[in-house]
Protein backbone atom coordinates (compact mmCIF):
# COMPACT_ATOMS: atom_id res chain seq x y z
CA UNK A 1 0.00 0.00 0.00
CA UNK A 2 1.31 3.33 -0.93
CA UNK A 3 1.45 6.22 1.03
CA UNK A 4 -1.74 8.10 -0.10
CA UNK A 5 -3.65 5.27 0.18
CA UNK A 6 -2.26 4.83 3.82
CA UNK A 7 -3.22 8.26 4.66
CA UNK A 8 -6.05 7.78 3.16
CA UNK A 9 -7.47 4.80 4.85
CA UNK A 10 -6.30 6.36 8.36
CA UNK A 11 -8.38 9.61 7.16
CA UNK A 12 -11.49 7.63 6.53
CA UNK A 13 -10.70 5.17 9.90
CA UNK A 14 -10.48 8.84 11.92
CA UNK A 15 -13.87 10.49 9.97
CA UNK A 16 -15.53 7.01 11.16
CA UNK A 17 -14.38 7.17 14.79
CA UNK A 18 -15.61 11.31 14.97
CA UNK A 19 -18.39 10.41 13.27
CA UNK A 20 -19.59 7.88 15.78
CA UNK A 21 -18.13 9.87 18.67
CA UNK A 22 -20.27 12.88 17.32
CA UNK A 23 -23.21 10.38 17.77
CA UNK A 24 -22.71 9.30 20.94
CA UNK A 25 -22.50 13.01 22.81
CA UNK A 26 -25.05 13.72 24.13
CA UNK A 27 -28.23 16.38 22.80
CA UNK A 28 -27.58 19.48 24.73
CA UNK A 29 -30.90 21.21 25.78
CA UNK A 30 -30.83 24.52 27.83
CA UNK A 31 -33.21 24.88 30.93
CA UNK A 32 -34.14 28.67 32.28
CA UNK A 33 -36.14 29.67 34.75
CA UNK A 34 -36.15 31.25 38.20
CA UNK A 35 -35.34 28.36 40.60
CA UNK A 36 -34.95 30.95 43.72
CA UNK A 37 -36.89 34.32 44.41
CA UNK A 38 -40.44 34.72 44.72
CA UNK A 39 -40.97 33.12 41.46
CA UNK A 40 -39.28 29.76 42.19
CA UNK A 41 -43.04 28.43 42.93
CA UNK A 42 -43.26 28.37 38.81
CA UNK A 43 -39.57 28.23 38.08
CA UNK A 44 -39.08 24.82 40.21
CA UNK A 45 -42.15 23.23 39.05
CA UNK A 46 -41.23 23.63 35.74
CA UNK A 47 -38.05 22.49 36.11
CA UNK A 48 -38.92 19.26 37.75
CA UNK A 49 -41.76 18.67 34.79
CA UNK A 50 -39.29 18.98 32.10
CA UNK A 51 -36.74 16.90 34.19
CA UNK A 52 -39.61 13.93 34.32
CA UNK A 53 -40.14 14.35 30.34
CA UNK A 54 -36.02 14.24 29.78
CA UNK A 55 -35.94 11.04 32.27
CA UNK A 56 -38.98 9.25 30.17
CA UNK A 57 -37.17 10.37 26.90
CA UNK A 58 -34.09 9.32 27.57
CA UNK A 59 -34.91 6.13 29.04
CA UNK A 60 -36.33 5.24 26.00
CA UNK A 61 -33.49 5.65 24.39
CA UNK A 62 -33.10 9.29 23.70
CA UNK A 63 -33.68 11.31 20.38
CA UNK A 64 -31.82 10.29 17.49
CA UNK A 65 -29.78 7.34 19.50
CA UNK A 66 -28.75 10.07 21.51
CA UNK A 67 -29.34 11.02 25.14
CA UNK A 68 -30.71 14.77 26.34
CA UNK A 69 -28.33 16.31 28.58
CA UNK A 70 -30.42 19.57 30.35
CA UNK A 71 -28.00 22.55 31.00
CA UNK A 72 -29.96 24.10 33.86
CA UNK A 73 -29.51 27.97 34.73
CA UNK A 74 -30.88 29.68 37.54
CA UNK A 75 -32.20 33.23 35.65
CA UNK A 76 -33.47 34.36 39.42
CA UNK A 77 -36.48 36.37 37.37
CA UNK A 78 -34.04 38.84 36.65
CA UNK A 79 -33.67 40.21 32.71
CA UNK A 80 -30.02 41.09 32.89
CA UNK A 81 -29.17 37.61 33.98
CA UNK A 82 -31.87 35.95 31.53
CA UNK A 83 -29.46 37.97 28.59
CA UNK A 84 -26.05 36.32 30.46
CA UNK A 85 -27.70 32.96 30.47
CA UNK A 86 -28.54 33.27 26.90
CA UNK A 87 -25.46 33.88 25.76
CA UNK A 88 -23.75 31.40 27.50
CA UNK A 89 -25.97 28.78 26.79
CA UNK A 90 -25.71 29.08 23.23
CA UNK A 91 -21.96 30.20 23.34
CA UNK A 92 -20.57 27.89 25.74
CA UNK A 93 -22.89 25.30 26.14
CA UNK A 94 -23.89 24.90 22.41
CA UNK A 95 -27.53 24.08 23.25
CA UNK A 96 -29.65 23.11 20.29
CA UNK A 97 -32.81 24.45 22.00
CA UNK A 98 -33.90 26.05 24.96
CA UNK A 99 -37.08 25.19 27.16
CA UNK A 100 -38.24 27.20 29.93
CA UNK A 101 -38.64 31.67 30.54
CA UNK A 102 -41.25 31.84 33.60
CA UNK A 103 -41.18 35.59 33.30
CA UNK A 104 -41.99 37.71 30.21
CA UNK A 105 -39.95 40.47 31.09
CA UNK A 106 -37.02 37.67 30.70
CA UNK A 107 -38.30 36.12 27.29
CA UNK A 108 -38.54 39.17 25.58
CA UNK A 109 -35.28 40.63 27.08
CA UNK A 110 -33.02 37.27 26.50
CA UNK A 111 -34.80 35.41 23.37
CA UNK A 112 -33.45 37.54 20.62
CA UNK A 113 -29.79 35.82 21.25
CA UNK A 114 -31.46 32.74 20.50
CA UNK A 115 -33.71 34.23 17.06
CA UNK A 116 -29.90 35.69 16.13
CA UNK A 117 -28.21 32.68 16.35
CA UNK A 118 -31.41 30.18 14.63
CA UNK A 119 -31.86 27.75 17.81
CA UNK A 120 -35.50 27.22 18.85
CA UNK A 121 -37.05 28.21 22.03
CA UNK A 122 -39.91 26.64 23.51
CA UNK A 123 -41.64 29.44 26.24
CA UNK A 124 -43.58 27.25 28.48
CA UNK A 125 -44.76 29.57 31.39
CA UNK A 126 -44.73 33.23 30.16
CA UNK A 127 -47.69 34.78 28.94
CA UNK A 128 -46.74 37.88 27.30
CA UNK A 129 -48.93 38.50 24.31
CA UNK A 130 -45.43 39.97 22.99
CA UNK A 131 -43.48 37.03 23.12
CA UNK A 132 -44.09 35.19 20.52
CA UNK A 133 -44.64 38.31 18.25
CA UNK A 134 -41.21 39.77 19.08
CA UNK A 135 -39.60 38.57 15.56
CA UNK A 136 -42.86 37.61 13.69
CA UNK A 137 -42.95 38.68 9.54
CA UNK A 138 -42.62 40.73 7.33
CA UNK A 139 -40.12 42.15 9.23
CA UNK A 140 -38.04 38.73 10.28
CA UNK A 141 -37.97 35.94 7.63
CA UNK A 142 -38.44 32.99 10.33
CA UNK A 143 -39.40 32.92 13.56
CA UNK A 144 -37.59 30.52 16.22
CA UNK A 145 -39.67 31.86 19.16
CA UNK A 146 -42.75 28.93 20.38
CA UNK A 147 -44.87 28.88 23.05
CA UNK A 148 -47.30 26.16 24.94
CA UNK A 149 -48.81 28.35 27.62
CA UNK A 150 -51.83 30.23 27.29
CA UNK A 151 -50.96 34.07 25.89
CA UNK A 152 -52.10 37.13 28.20
CA UNK A 153 -54.63 37.92 25.30
CA UNK A 154 -56.60 34.09 26.06
CA UNK A 155 -56.56 34.90 29.29
CA UNK A 156 -57.66 38.48 29.58
CA UNK A 157 -60.85 37.82 27.14
CA UNK A 158 -61.30 34.57 29.82
CA UNK A 159 -61.55 37.04 32.58
CA UNK A 160 -63.85 39.69 31.18
CA UNK A 161 -66.13 37.43 30.03
CA UNK A 162 -66.54 35.77 33.13
CA UNK A 163 -66.74 39.35 34.53
CA UNK A 164 -69.57 40.11 32.02
CA UNK A 165 -71.43 37.20 32.58
CA UNK A 166 -70.97 37.46 36.18
CA UNK A 167 -72.83 40.63 36.08
CA UNK A 168 -69.97 42.97 37.23
CA UNK A 169 -69.75 46.61 35.62
CA UNK A 170 -66.77 48.20 37.45
CA UNK A 171 -63.71 46.37 37.74
CA UNK A 172 -60.48 47.65 39.61
CA UNK A 173 -57.49 46.29 38.03
CA UNK A 174 -53.86 45.65 40.21
CA UNK A 175 -51.38 44.89 38.64
CA UNK A 176 -47.65 44.72 39.33
CA UNK A 177 -45.38 47.03 37.68
CA UNK A 178 -43.39 44.62 35.36
CA UNK A 179 -43.31 43.45 32.20
CA UNK A 180 -46.04 41.06 32.95
CA UNK A 181 -48.07 42.83 34.81
CA UNK A 182 -48.49 46.22 32.85
CA UNK A 183 -48.72 44.21 29.68
CA UNK A 184 -51.43 41.84 31.17
CA UNK A 185 -52.85 44.81 32.42
CA UNK A 186 -53.40 45.88 28.57
CA UNK A 187 -54.34 43.38 27.55
CA UNK A 188 -57.31 43.46 30.20
CA UNK A 189 -58.16 46.68 29.69
CA UNK A 190 -58.77 45.79 26.03
CA UNK A 191 -60.51 42.49 26.68
CA UNK A 192 -62.78 44.61 29.13
CA UNK A 193 -63.50 47.25 26.45
CA UNK A 194 -64.50 44.82 23.79
CA UNK A 195 -67.14 43.92 26.03
CA UNK A 196 -68.09 47.28 27.29
CA UNK A 197 -66.81 47.76 30.12
CA UNK A 198 -64.27 50.08 31.82
CA UNK A 199 -61.80 49.81 35.16
CA UNK A 200 -63.18 52.25 37.25
CA UNK A 201 -59.52 52.78 38.93
CA UNK A 202 -56.41 51.09 37.96
CA UNK A 203 -53.85 50.46 40.47
CA UNK A 204 -49.87 49.12 40.65
CA UNK A 205 -47.26 48.60 42.75
CA UNK A 206 -43.61 46.79 42.76
CA UNK A 207 -41.86 43.68 43.10
CA UNK A 208 -41.54 43.05 46.73
CA UNK A 209 -44.23 45.41 47.98
CA UNK A 210 -45.49 44.15 51.04
CA UNK A 211 -48.50 46.49 51.79
CA UNK A 212 -51.24 47.07 49.22
CA UNK A 213 -53.44 48.71 51.59
CA UNK A 214 -53.52 52.39 49.81
CA UNK A 215 -53.93 50.59 46.24
CA UNK A 216 -57.10 48.38 47.88
CA UNK A 217 -58.69 51.86 49.86
CA UNK A 218 -58.21 53.65 46.21
CA UNK A 219 -60.20 51.08 44.43
CA UNK A 220 -62.62 50.49 46.92
CA UNK A 221 -63.34 54.64 46.80
CA UNK A 222 -64.01 54.34 43.10
CA UNK A 223 -66.86 52.14 43.53
CA UNK A 224 -65.11 48.84 42.01
CA UNK A 225 -67.72 46.31 42.73
CA UNK A 226 -64.65 43.41 41.53
CA UNK A 227 -60.89 42.98 41.73
CA UNK A 228 -58.73 41.99 38.97
CA UNK A 229 -55.02 41.18 39.34
CA UNK A 230 -52.50 40.59 36.84
CA UNK A 231 -49.12 40.21 39.21
CA UNK A 232 -46.56 37.10 40.55
CA UNK A 233 -47.59 35.26 44.09
CA UNK A 234 -46.09 36.85 47.24
CA UNK A 235 -47.40 40.65 46.04
CA UNK A 236 -50.60 38.94 45.34
CA UNK A 237 -51.34 36.96 48.67
CA UNK A 238 -50.47 41.36 49.98
CA UNK A 239 -53.22 42.51 47.59
CA UNK A 240 -55.99 39.86 48.90
CA UNK A 241 -54.83 40.38 52.37
CA UNK A 242 -55.14 43.98 52.23
CA UNK A 243 -58.58 43.50 50.42
CA UNK A 244 -59.68 42.04 53.75
CA UNK A 245 -57.85 44.21 56.08
CA UNK A 246 -60.31 47.18 55.35
CA UNK A 247 -63.07 44.97 55.44
CA UNK A 248 -64.25 45.26 51.84
CA UNK A 249 -65.89 42.30 50.27
CA UNK A 250 -65.19 41.88 46.93
CA UNK A 251 -64.96 39.60 44.36
CA UNK A 252 -60.87 38.85 43.19
CA UNK A 253 -60.29 36.97 39.73
CA UNK A 254 -57.10 37.19 38.11
CA UNK A 255 -54.07 35.69 36.08
CA UNK A 256 -53.41 31.98 35.76
CA UNK A 257 -51.14 33.19 38.42
CA UNK A 258 -53.62 32.80 41.54
CA UNK A 259 -52.77 29.44 41.54
CA UNK A 260 -49.35 29.60 42.89
CA UNK A 261 -48.64 27.40 45.92
CA UNK A 262 -47.05 30.59 46.75
CA UNK A 263 -50.07 32.80 46.81
CA UNK A 264 -52.52 30.56 48.46
CA UNK A 265 -49.95 29.62 51.60
CA UNK A 266 -49.68 33.51 52.37
CA UNK A 267 -52.93 34.25 51.25
CA UNK A 268 -54.60 31.83 53.35
CA UNK A 269 -57.90 32.35 54.19
CA UNK A 270 -58.10 35.42 52.66
CA UNK A 271 -57.35 33.59 49.22
CA UNK A 272 -60.21 31.42 49.40
CA UNK A 273 -62.93 31.98 46.32
CA UNK A 274 -60.70 33.57 43.89
CA UNK A 275 -60.82 32.60 40.29
CA UNK A 276 -58.40 32.78 37.66
CA UNK A 277 -57.82 30.47 34.11
CA UNK A 278 -55.68 27.60 33.96
CA UNK A 279 -54.39 25.27 31.37
CA UNK A 280 -54.17 22.24 33.90
CA UNK A 281 -55.65 21.62 37.34
CA UNK A 282 -53.64 18.86 39.62
CA UNK A 283 -56.73 16.57 39.41
CA UNK A 284 -56.63 12.50 37.84
CA UNK A 285 -59.37 13.41 35.32
CA UNK A 286 -57.67 11.59 32.18
CA UNK A 287 -54.84 8.71 32.25
CA UNK A 288 -51.98 10.23 30.82
CA UNK A 289 -53.08 13.51 33.55
CA UNK A 290 -53.01 10.82 36.26
CA UNK A 291 -49.40 9.24 35.40
CA UNK A 292 -47.77 12.64 35.06
CA UNK A 293 -49.39 13.79 38.99
CA UNK A 294 -48.02 10.45 40.62
CA UNK A 295 -45.23 10.47 38.62
CA UNK A 296 -44.00 13.88 39.84
CA UNK A 297 -44.99 13.08 43.44
CA UNK A 298 -43.08 10.03 44.01
CA UNK A 299 -40.04 11.41 42.34
CA UNK A 300 -39.83 14.90 44.30
CA UNK A 301 -41.72 13.63 47.31
CA UNK A 302 -44.67 16.40 47.22
CA UNK A 303 -48.36 15.95 47.89
CA UNK A 304 -49.58 19.46 46.40
CA UNK A 305 -47.39 20.26 43.18
CA UNK A 306 -46.03 24.04 43.79
CA UNK A 307 -47.26 25.31 40.33
CA UNK A 308 -49.09 22.57 38.72
CA UNK A 309 -49.71 24.92 35.67
CA UNK A 310 -46.19 25.30 35.27
CA UNK A 311 -45.04 21.75 35.67
CA UNK A 312 -47.36 20.33 33.18
CA UNK A 313 -46.94 23.04 30.40
CA UNK A 314 -42.68 22.15 31.15
CA UNK A 315 -43.54 17.77 30.84
CA UNK A 316 -45.41 19.08 27.66
CA UNK A 317 -42.93 21.37 26.20
CA UNK A 318 -40.15 18.88 26.25
CA UNK A 319 -42.34 16.02 24.70
CA UNK A 320 -43.09 19.19 21.77
CA UNK A 321 -39.18 19.59 21.36
CA UNK A 322 -38.31 16.16 21.60
CA UNK A 323 -41.05 15.02 18.74
CA UNK A 324 -39.50 17.66 16.37
CA UNK A 325 -35.62 16.77 16.68
CA UNK A 326 -36.84 13.54 15.64
CA UNK A 327 -38.70 14.20 12.73
CA UNK A 328 -36.42 16.71 11.54
CA UNK A 329 -33.86 13.88 12.36
CA UNK A 330 -30.99 16.78 13.18
CA UNK A 331 -30.13 19.35 15.69
CA UNK A 332 -29.80 22.43 13.39
CA UNK A 333 -31.95 24.79 14.56
CA UNK A 334 -33.96 25.79 11.20
CA UNK A 335 -34.48 22.03 11.25
CA UNK A 336 -36.04 21.87 13.99
CA UNK A 337 -37.74 24.89 13.66
CA UNK A 338 -39.15 23.71 10.53
CA UNK A 339 -40.35 20.64 12.16
CA UNK A 340 -42.09 22.48 14.98
CA UNK A 341 -44.36 24.09 12.29
CA UNK A 342 -45.24 20.94 10.65
CA UNK A 343 -45.42 18.34 13.18
CA UNK A 344 -46.35 15.01 11.84
CA UNK A 345 -47.21 13.49 15.37
CA UNK A 346 -49.89 13.51 17.42
CA UNK A 347 -48.26 14.56 20.72
CA UNK A 348 -50.47 13.14 23.91
CA UNK A 349 -49.46 16.38 26.48
CA UNK A 350 -50.68 16.52 30.14
CA UNK A 351 -52.60 19.71 29.14
CA UNK A 352 -54.14 18.69 25.82
CA UNK A 353 -53.57 16.52 22.92
CA UNK A 354 -51.47 18.29 20.30
CA UNK A 355 -52.00 17.85 16.72
CA UNK A 356 -50.32 20.59 14.61
CA UNK A 357 -50.09 22.89 17.24
CA UNK A 358 -48.11 25.09 14.77
CA UNK A 359 -47.64 26.78 11.79
CA UNK A 360 -44.94 29.31 10.18
CA UNK A 361 -47.43 31.78 10.93
CA UNK A 362 -48.51 30.51 14.77
CA UNK A 363 -46.53 29.93 16.82
CA UNK A 364 -49.10 29.26 19.88
CA UNK A 365 -49.85 25.96 21.17
CA UNK A 366 -53.05 26.86 23.18
CA UNK A 367 -55.66 28.18 22.06
CA UNK A 368 -58.60 29.50 23.69
CA UNK A 369 -60.47 26.63 24.30
CA UNK A 370 -58.20 24.71 26.45
CA UNK A 371 -57.99 26.43 29.64
CA UNK A 372 -60.45 26.13 31.95
CA UNK A 373 -61.74 28.42 35.09
CA UNK A 374 -60.16 27.52 38.48
CA UNK A 375 -60.62 28.36 42.04
CA UNK A 376 -59.18 27.80 45.54
CA UNK A 377 -61.09 25.83 47.79
CA UNK A 378 -58.87 24.43 50.93
CA UNK A 379 -55.73 25.08 49.87
CA UNK A 380 -56.16 23.50 46.53
CA UNK A 381 -57.00 25.23 42.90
CA UNK A 382 -60.32 23.12 41.70
CA UNK A 383 -62.24 23.69 38.92
CA UNK A 384 -64.90 26.15 39.32
CA UNK A 385 -68.62 25.70 38.84
CA UNK A 386 -71.76 27.57 38.14
CA UNK A 387 -72.44 27.94 41.61
CA UNK A 388 -69.24 30.05 42.05
CA UNK A 389 -70.11 32.72 39.64
CA UNK A 390 -73.68 33.24 41.11
CA UNK A 391 -74.51 35.04 44.77
CA UNK A 392 -73.06 36.18 47.32
CA UNK A 393 -69.77 34.01 47.52
CA UNK A 394 -69.14 34.58 43.75
CA UNK A 395 -65.87 35.01 42.85
CA UNK A 396 -65.59 36.41 47.05
CA UNK A 397 -62.76 36.71 48.87
CA UNK A 398 -63.76 35.98 52.92
CA UNK A 399 -62.76 37.35 55.77
CA UNK A 400 -60.85 35.44 58.02
CA UNK A 401 -63.26 34.50 60.99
Amino acid sequence: MNSKSVWGAIGFGLALTLGAHAQQQPIKIGLSGPFTGGSAAMGVSMRDGVKLAVQEINKAGGLLGRQILLVERDDEAKNELGVQIAQELINKESVVATVGFINTGVALASQRFYQEAEIPVMNNVATGSLVTQQFKAPDHKANYIFRNSANDAIQSAMIAETVKRAGYTKPAIIADSTNYGQLGRADLEKALAERGIKPVATEKFNIGDTDMTAQALRAKDAGADVVLTYAIGPELAQTVNAVVKIGWKVPVMGSWTLSMASFIDAAGANGEGVMMPQTFIQQPSTPKRKAFIEAYQATYKVDRIPSPVSAAQGYDSMYLLAAAINQAKSTEGRKIREALENLQTKIEGVVTTYDKPYSATDHEAITANIPVLGTVKGGRVVPANAADLEGDNALRVKPKS
